[in-house]
Formats: structure tokens, sequence, C-alpha cells
């Protein structure tokens, strides 16, 4: 069996995919205002922003009852989980979509209903990530010389 860090890895690498061939942009490990750090945030073609929690076991998903927390940045939240993963523990919360992944590729089993961001917080979260994206993309092009 797997360790938690790759099994995340490839619960994440499978969403990545899939949001990418749904000409989604994301971010890995995306800070927040609240100090939080989401696994992934993604942008659409129309500025929608969706939040994907990993969770890589049951352990994992007991540890962490913060997704709350992410509700309020995100038009579309999701859990992402690997297929053998046991959906039934997870919230019956129509707020909760889910995505079934792993190393190779993901499918959006349920999709969350939609909430509808605050512009000034979907402005500044828009702003935010790009500028994440950017700083990401500038390390690997110039990574900081050492001393």
């Amino acid at each position: 069996m797997a360790a938690r860090p790759e099994i995340t890895f490839h619960i994440t690498r499978g969403v990545t995919r899939l949001l990418t061939s749904l000409d989604w942009c994301h971010v890995t490990e995306m800070p927040l205002r609240s100090g939080r750090r989401v696994d992934v945030m993604a942008v659409d073609a129309s500025g929608g922003i969706a939040i994907v929690e990993v969770k890589s076991d049951l352990a994992d998903y007991r540890a962490d009852g913060k997704w709350h927390e992410y509700l309020d940045f995100c038009d579309r939240f999701y859990f992402a989980v690997s297929p053998d993963f046991p959906r039934d523990i997870l919230p019956d919360d129509p707020r909760c979509g889910l995505i079934l992944a792993d190393q190779y590729e993901a499918v959006i089993v349920r999709e969350p209903e939609p909430a509808k961001l605050n512009p000034a917080r979907r402005k500044s979260l828009t702003l935010t990530l790009a500028r994440a994206a950017a700083r990401r993309l500038s390390g690997l092009l110039d990574p900081p010389r050492e001393s």
C-alpha cells in the first residue's frame, strides 16, 4: 500500500489532469487570506472558481474538518478521493461535489450545487491565483541564487 503523501500526489495529479482537460487553470497548495491553504484552486474561462480538497484516506478525512471554511472562497467545492475511498462517509451536502481520481485521470462523479461568490472576493481570489501562478512560473524560469 502506498504512503499517504504518495496517494495525495496521485489523486492531485489526476485532478489537475481533469481540470486541464476541462480548460480550468489551476494552482496547487493555494494560500487563502484566512491563512488556510487549499489543495487545488482552479478558475474556468468565465471566471468561475473551484476548490478541490484532496483526501488520501479515511484518517486524513477524519483529521481534517476545515473544508467548511473553503465554501466562502469558491463557486464550486469538490472532494477528490481515490476510487477505493469509502465515499459513504463524505458529507451528504449539496454544496460538495465529488471527484474520483488516480495518478492518471479523474472523473467528476457528482457536481456540487453552484454558489455565487461576492464580486469583490472573486476579483481578489482571481488576482491572488494569477499572482501565485506567475510567481511560481517566474521561480522556475529564474530560480533564486544561493548565496
